[in-house]
């Protein structure tokens, strides 16, 4: 079980983790909170922050633009004519306004789950401790551990395989190893809860 997940008998999967990896992970989920944002704010009208529109535009932030897409864009494919360009930029716009807050608290709660699942863990005698997740919980786990991944990935400037192999090469002295060792620690935690899930 030391360092991936494994499946819980009636659903669910658990990991053991130790004080560094659960430190790290609760940081990585604050750091993700406080970058997603408090959301449009509190309002004594819950109807009215349901009708709430969102931004319009993608955000200035390379790692917010990674988490929340343009939904009409496709940057391998170059739109056929400036009115086609123009006809996506739209889209785009509206389909933003009425689904990143969603979104954005999606990815909110995925990270809150994190953090209220770690600081509710019991410590062992070796000072780690067996993280057990209900299935609903597995779930939003698998979320903000594609987040975190993602938000890693944009500030290390990955954008394909080639960028990925490239930075495992890189040398202990280069100040990115660390981002880099978060990255691929996390793809792999993220990819034993996808196997346990799929068991």
């Amino acid at each position: 079980m030391p360092g991936h997940f494994e499946p819980l008998p009636g659903g669910g999967a658990a990991v053991a983790l130790d004080d560094v990896e659960i430190s790290i992970i609760r940081s990585l989920a604050v750091q993700l909170l406080e970058l997603i944002g408090p959301g449009p704010g509190a309002c004594d009208d819950p109807l009215a922050e349901l009708f709430a529109e969102g931004p319009s535009e993608p955000p200035a932030d390379p790692v917010l633009r990674r988490l929340f897409p343009d939904a009409y864009s496709d940057p391998e494919e170059e739109p056929a004519s400036p009115a086609e360009a123009e006809r996506r930029r739209a889209h785009s716009s509206e389909f933003r306004r009425y689904t990143e807050n969603d979104l954005r608290a999606g990815k909110r709660e995925n990270a809150l789950a994190v953090i209220r699942s770690l600081d509710a863990l019991t410590p062992a005698g070796d000072g780690g401790a067996v993280l057990e997740l209900s299935p609903q919980q597995s779930r939003q786990w698998l979320g903000a551990l594609n987040d975190l991944r993602l938000a890693i990935g944009a500030r290390l400037e990955i954008a394909d395989e080639d960028d990925a192999d490239a930075l495992h090469r890189l040398p202990d002295t280069d100040p990115r190893k660390p981002m880099v060792l978060a990255y691929l620690w996390l793809g792999g935690l993220q990819e034993t809860l996808v196997d346990t899930l799929m068991a």
